[in-house]
This record gives C-alpha cells, sequence and structure tokens, in this order.
C-alpha cells in the first residue's frame, strides 16, 4: 500500500480532527527522521498511522486485545485510551499491510514509552508530543530540544507527562518512568526543565 493509498484508507476510519493530528505527526516525524538519518518512509508510515486505533470504544479495544492476544496489564485496564497503541500496531498490520516490525513497534510503544527506544520510536513518540497542533506551555522548548538532542526532548517530554499525571491524579504506567529512566541513565549528561 503507498503512502497515498494509506492516507486515503485512514481518513475514512478516523475522525477529521485526529487525521489532521496524524498528517502532522507524519510530516513532524518526516522532519526528524531527516535530520537524524533515520528512514523518512518509516517515519511517515509510523507517523500516519500512530493513532489509527485512537477512536476504538472501550469495549471495541478490550475485544481486539483478546482477539490480537494482547496483554491487559491493570493499568492499561483501567485507562483503556493507553490501549491504542498497541492495538494499532495490530490494526496498522492487519488493515493496512505494514510488516515492517521497526514501524509497528514504534506504533505500538507511541503512548508510554519503553526502555531503550529505537531513533524511530524516539521520533514518532516526540512527533506525537510536539506537532504543530499541539499548544500547552513548554513545547516551544521541547520542538527545540527536539532539533538538539532528541534524548533531552524526550526527557522533557516525559516530565512533563508524569506531572500531568500526577496533578490529574491518575495513575502513571510504569513504562513511562522506565523509558525516562533509561535515556537519563543512558544518554543525557545533565537534566533541567526546558522553561
Amino acid at each position: 500500500m503507498t503512502l497515498e493509498e494509506i492516507k486515503e484508507k485512514l481518513k475514512k476510519n478516523i475522525k477529521p480532527e485526529r487525521y489532521i493530528h496524524s498528517i502532522n505527526v507524519m510530516n513532524t516525524a518526516s522532519d526528524l527522521a531527516g535530520y537524524y538519518s533515520v528512514d523518512k518512509r518509516k517515519a511517515e508510515v509510523a507517523g500516519i498511522l500512530h493513532d489509527c486505533a485512537r477512536d476504538f470504544q472501550k469495549e471495541n479495544m478490550y475485544e481486539l486485545c483478546r482477539e490480537f492476544g494482547i496483554e491487559i496489564d491493570e493499568i492499561k485496564k483501567r485507562q483503556p485510551e493507553l490501549l491504542h497503541g498497541p492495538v494499532g500496531a495490530y490494526i496498522a498490520e492487519a488493515d493496512y499491510g505494514i510488516k515492517d516490525e521497526a514501524i509497528l513497534e514504534a506504533i505500538r510503544v507511541h503512548t508510554t514509552g519503553k526502555e531503550n527506544m529505537s531513533m524511530l520510536e524516539k521520533i514518532i513518540f516526540i512527533s506525537d508530543y510536539i506537532e504543530p497542533g499541539r499548544k500547552f506551555p513548554g513545547v516551544n522548548n521541547i520542538r527545540e530540544w527536539a532539533l538538539k538532542d532528541i534524548d533531552r526532548a524526550m526527557v522533557f517530554a516525559f516530565d512533563s507527562t508524569i506531572r500531568y499525571v500526577l496533578e490529574k491524579g491518575t495513575l502513571l504506567h510504569p513504562d513511562t518512568v522506565s523509558a525516562r529512566n533509561y535515556i537519563i541513565m543512558h544518554s543525557v549528561r545533565w537534566h533541567r526543565s526546558p522553561d
């Protein structure tokens, strides 16, 4: 399936505002892929499809997890919106014919992150976070860091997410903590707020 065919099919399957977001993520991912010498087509495909399951109803999400054999941990059970990454990877393969495991894994982990993320996974995660439609305090600083040091941008994004989750009083997924800690232990020499 060509990228144009993927876009046409996706446009029919997600909400219009989600489609605009997906286009923004695809374009941001394409730019970052060029900057970090990552395969642009992989970044574009992962970017356009990262939210292909985001508009599914909770009950449908659970049913697809059973069908695809996706394990639902206690936190994802209580916060089913986190399942759209893992389910989206299976939908990308089943409905859009994506067989490239690097693309599928980038879609799978874009909601929480994980330890030892590949550059493509980091690009999709941070592109989802900083695409031009995102408006929140500090986003411009994270956009700047994404072009200087993607690991540092990732840590700022994780910190912002963790603060948001704590302020809401909801559950923090351990994969997010593991992803943040891994980068700090292995990549970032120093850490400070972008504000």
